[in-house]
């Protein structure tokens, strides 16, 4: 029998954990996957977790095929797809064939869980940051300081907006130059308003954590000292990258209060992140906040967050367990 922790690791078939996985596959009599992120990025994820677990016969044996059955070409270069959309009868039709092997089970159903409050805190640009935002935007190259900043494609653009919708932008020579402190503001007021409980910082570039610690004292949360101490309320500020904050962490002992200084497109990385305080075991009700730059890429980061959170909670709901307790 094999148990695999976080299935949602294994939802690239160009992956080598999954191309080494599906080779023996054949030899395992039983399997489970265990995820709390079946589908972090859309429908397309779950076709490479249940080639593993019942080998392609629900959802087929070829991710080509699976694709042209319940996906149509969406965002494309002539000949080159480079992004699908599910079709219309795609949801319902995949939830049904995966229905039977399938079982959810969310934990505010089972578990007495805090409240969760969600919040967003808007800072705005001036003329002059707004100015230098836009010409980024429709020009793809924008003058700072001397130094001449561009962005050679679309994915390139996004990371330079959202680097700069917090307040500061890499040059080629990994130079970070400041462009605005309105999201560092908003961070301090947020951490006063926190009125002496710990907070911990949620942050996605490297500059973002110098500025942060150049303007106030944090401790960031890299080894097991800095999570014992922190567990133990000896941190009243902590940092944390998404990337680093791991499934299964434990942080809900020390705090109750998340700030995303940045944020991610990875629905993934976000909601484990927020999963590290709210989880069993927390006490209070858990803040998330969100410092959003206003007319800037962050809004629509937040909204594909959404949408994405939408389309798996679908998933789960879909073939949510209905249990009953029998004495």
């Amino acid at each position: 029998m094999l148990v695999i922790d976080e299935l949602s690791s294994f939802k690239s078939n160009q992956s080598k954990r999954f191309r080494s996985l599906i080779k023996v596959r054949p030899k395992v009599k039983r399997i489970v996957g265990l995820t709390g992120t079946p589908s972090s990025n859309g429908l397309m994820d779950l076709w490479a977790e249940f080639r593993l677990l019942d080998m392609g016969k629900r959802l087929g044996r070829f991710i080509t095929q699976y694709r042209e059955i319940y996906f149509k070409p969406d965002k494309r270069n002539g000949n080159i797809i480079y992004s699908y959309k599910p079709r219309e009868f795609a949801e319902e039709s995949i939830y049904k064939k995966i229905s039977d092997i399938t079982v959810s089970m969310k934990a505010e159903d089972y578990l007495k869980m805090p409240k969760l409050i969600i919040n967003e805190v808007v800072v705005e640009l001036d003329e002059k940051e707004r100015n230098i935002y836009e010409t980024l935007k429709k020009e793809l190259v924008v003058e700072l300081k001397d130094k001449e900043i561009d962005a050679i494609n679309a994915a390139s653009l996004s990371n330079k907006l959202l680097q700069m919708a917090s307040g500061s932008i890499y040059d080629e020579d990994k130079n970070s130059i400041k462009i605005h402190d309105r999201k560092l503001d908003a961070l301090e007021d947020l951490i006063e308003g926190a009125n002496g409980k710990p907070v911990l910082i949620a942050y996605w570039y490297k500059q973002d954590i110098k500025r942060i610690k150049e303007r106030m004292k944090v401790r960031e949360l890299k080894t097991s000292s800095d999570i014992k101490e922190w567990n133990q309320g000896r941190i009243p500020i902590a940092t944390i990258h998404p990337a680093s904050a791991g499934h299964g962490l434990n942080l809900q002992a020390g705090g109750s209060t998340l700030i995303w200084f940045s944020l991610t497109w990875s629905l993934e990385l976000y909601q484990q992140t927020n999963a590290r305080l709210n989880r069993q075991g927390q006490k209070e009700n858990v803040v998330i906040h969100h410092i959003i730059t206003k007319d800037t890429i962050d809004e629509k980061v937040m909204k594909a967050l959404k949408l994405k959170e939408r389309t798996q909670d679908l998933l789960i709901d879909a073939v949510k367990a209905n249990l009953e307790v029998v004495d």
